[in-house]
């Protein structure tokens, strides 16, 4: 074309959660059974959604509200509920109109990080959830600035790494905090998070915190919601429905803005997303109206509760089995519904392979993984679909250097989920004697 209509960050989108779905969707095709590891759906691993919970969708399907605009912002009866809840703490108080609803949190990721001026960055961690670290690069047309999560202490951010991507670094305008985390499963704990805030407060930076799995801790573990230590930082919070209720199909999150009238050049940012979100007039009604109904009936809690003790028992599933493999460093779990898999510095190679039976999928699996550029993890990641049909995706699609694999808490079936990680455990035994 006579002019480049290509955005500068386009090359930082990827997704790899998805993309190594299109491998395996070829593979079966070529006979392998897949075992899907790789997207954080709880519906399509075969979570019943309860019939209670199905009838206040219907009741309110049978309401002509539900087929009309909501207000830009959000429904007015949700937001207040939001706010409540978030008051009742009474660390923070936030009126209904600090709360803004989208289309997801994809959604509303998009539009807080591309409504940012290109040149002011947000530190992300390393791993980081893909949606936010692309995001982030895209809307500056780089790669994205990061700081670490060490997998040698439980993945807690390292804060010495934190203050120097700062300090050293003067575009950085914000910090972003995953907690529990995605890719990790791992949950901060509060004086973790303090610091991470005292940095944002001493730097004069705002703070994002994606709290979507916020109410799904175990193995004894605790944390803080930001708003309890946020003190006077501008904040953005980001919760949805996708993950709890769960209904990942409802496209239905929001953000929570803390102090946003505390700096004129926040608030001003603040707006610009309302405005954006102004000109596609608001998120669908439906979803907005069900979330405090199902929140407030008497057997939410139990259902919730009842999900977080079957991750519980799988996150030491997968724990206790992987552990044990030479050459994995393998954190235990204690939030969301992941686990994030280490291989050791040096223990993969561009010699190793798995054998596979099928010649037509040896072959695919082989000219995938000779492309140029193919990271030593996605290697094994593309080898242990074509020889046990187990779906992870690559650690290194995390924007982190390291290789690894991460893997989902997510199949219904304990002795299913059981042999999965078993086949898992061996595949990676073999991957590294080869």
């Amino acid at each position: 074309m006579r002019t480049d209509i290509v955005h500068i960050g386009a090359g930082e989108l990827t997704y790899e959660i998805r993309n190594i779905v299109i491998v395996g969707e070829k593979l079966q095709k070529l006979g392998i059974k897949t075992y899907w590891e790789n997207i954080g759906d709880p519906v399509a691993k075969g979570e019943v959604i309860p019939d209670w919970m199905k009838e206040i969708v219907v009741d309110l399907v049978r309401e002509n509200a539900s087929y009309g605009y909501s207000p830009t912002r959000g429904v007015l009866e949700t937001r207040e509920f939001i706010a409540a809840e978030t008051n009742r703490r009474g660390k923070v108080q936030i009126e209904p109109d600090d709360i803004l609803f989208f289309n997801g949190l994809g959604d509303a990721i998009s539009k807080v990080f591309g409504l940012l001026r290109r040149t002011a960055r947000v530190v992300v961690p390393t791993p980081s959830y893909t949606t936010h670290s692309s995001a982030e690069a895209a809307h500056a047309g780089d790669r994205p600035v990061t700081y670490l999560l060490d997998p040698k202490n439980q993945w807690y951010p390292d804060l010495d790494d934190l203050e120097k991507r700062i300090k050293y670094n003067p575009a950085v305008a914000g910090i972003l905090i995953i907690n529990p985390d995605n890719p990790t499963g791992a949950v901060y704990p509060e004086h973790i998070l303090c610091g991470m805030i005292e940095l944002a407060r001493r730097y004069d930076l705002f703070v994002i915190c994606d709290e979507i799995y916020h109410n799904i801790i175990y193995n004894g573990q605790t944390t803080v919601p930001i708003s309890d230590i946020i003190g006077e930082v501008p904040a953005i919070v980001m919760r949805g429905i996708s993950k709890e209720m769960p209904w990942p199909g409802s496209r239905c999150g929001w953000i929570e803005v803390y102090n946003g009238h505390a700096d004129p050049m926040f608030e001003k940012y603040i707006q610009s997303i309302v405005n954006s979100k102004m000109v596609e007039v608001c998120s669908t009604t439906l979803p907005q109206r069900v979330m405090p109904r199902v929140v407030k009936h008497p057997e939410y809690k139990n259902y919730l509760n009842e999900r977080i003790r079957r991750y519980e028992r799988y996150s030491n599933i997968a724990h206790d089995i992987l552990k044990k493999v030479d050459g994995l460093l393998v954190n235990r779990p204690n939030g969301a519904f992941y686990m994030s898999v280490v291989f050791a510095e040096g223990r993969l190679s561009r010699r190793q392979s798995l054998a596979i039976a099928t010649p037509e999928v040896r072959s695919h699996v082989e000219s995938l993984v000779n492309q140029p550029g193919v990271s030593l993890d996605k290697r094994f990641v593309y080898y242990l679909l074509g020889a046990t049909g187990v779906c992870v995706v690559p650690l290194s699609s995390f924007a982190t250097e390291l290789q690894g694999f991460r893997m989902t808490l997510l199949e219904r079936d304990e002795a299913k989920f059981t042999m999965i990680c078993e086949t898992m455990a061996r595949a990676v035994e073999q991957y590294l004697a080869s």
